[in-house]
C-alpha cells in the first residue's frame, strides 16, 4: 500500500494531480480544495489511500490523515465508492462529516452532488459509533480580507491550468450569482462553487453547440 507520496508537482488538473516520485509520474485524485494549495513545479506531500480493483489501481490523496481516515470510514457504508466519498470530502470538512453522524443529521449530506436522501440515511445509520466529533466546535473557515480573497482563488485556479483571464471571468460570474461568497470571503468556498459554475458552463455550450 502507497501510504503518502513526496516529490514535485509535474502536473494539475481540475480533478487529479500527477507527483514526480523519484522519476516515477504518480497520478493521484484528490479534492479540488487539496489540489487548490498545490503548485506546479513545487514539492508536496500527500496522504495517500490505494483502492485495488481487478483491473485497476487508483491512489487519491489527501491534506491529512484525519481526511484519509474520514475517506477510508465512508466505503464502508453500502453503496458508497471512492469517488463518491472524495466527492463527499469535497463539500464536507472532516468534523462536519461527523457532526452529521453523531446528530443524525442526513439533511447534512444531501448538499453533495450524488448524494439522495436514502444514501444520506444510511450513512447516518452505518457510520453512527464509527465516526465519532473530535470535540472541538467546528469553527467557519476564517474570511480572507477583502479582494485578497479573489487572488487567491485566482493562484488556486491558474494553479489548476486555467489562465488567470478566465479565471476571473468565472470568478466574477458565480459571485454575480451568488453574493454572499463575496460577503464571507471563504477562499474553499468561492473554489468550490467556481469550479461547479464551470462545469455548468462547460456543459451549456456543449448544448448550444450540438
Amino acid at each position: 500500500m502507497i501510504s503518502f507520496v513526496r516529490g514535485p508537482v509535474a502536473a494539475l488538473t481540475l480533478a487529479q494531480a500527477v507527483i514526480d516520485v523519484n522519476g516515477v509520474g504518480m497520478l493521484v485524485h484528490a479534492t479540488p480544495k487539496t489540489l487548490g494549495e498545490l503548485r506546479l513545479g513545487e514539492e508536496a506531500t500527500l496522504t495517500t489511500a490505494m483502492i485495488v480493483r481487478e483491473d485497476s489501481m487508483t491512489l487519491y490523496g489527501f491534506a491529512g490523515e484525519d481526511e484519509r481516515e474520514v475517506f477510508d470510514t465512508l466505503l464502508s457504508v453500502s453503496g458508497i465508492g471512492p469517488r463518491l466519498a472524495l466527492a463527499i470530502l469535497s463539500v464536507l470538512e472532516p468534523e462536519s462529516i461527523r457532526l452529521g453522524v453523531a446528530n443524525a443529521e442526513p439533511k447534512a449530506f444531501t448538499k453533495v452532488p450524488g448524494v439522495g436522501p436514502k444514501v444520506a440515511g444510511r450513512i447516518v445509520l452505518e457510520l453512527k459509533g464509527k465516526l465519532k466529533p473530535t470535540g472541538a466546535a467546528v469553527a467557519p473557515a476564517a474570511a480572507a480580507p477583502a479582494m485578497e480573497w479573489k487572488d487567491q482563488v485566482v493562484a488556486a485556479m491558474t494553479s489548476l491550468g486555467w489562465n488567470e483571464r478566465d479565471a476571473l471571468k468565472a470568478i466574477d460570474a458565480t459571485v454575480a450569482a451568488e453574493p454572499e461568497l463575496a460577503d464571507g470571503g471563504n477562499v474553499p468556498a468561492v473554489l468550490r462553487a467556481t469550479l461547479r459554475w464551470l462545469g455548468q458552463d462547460t456543459s451549456r455550450n456543449r448544448a448550444g453547440g450540438r
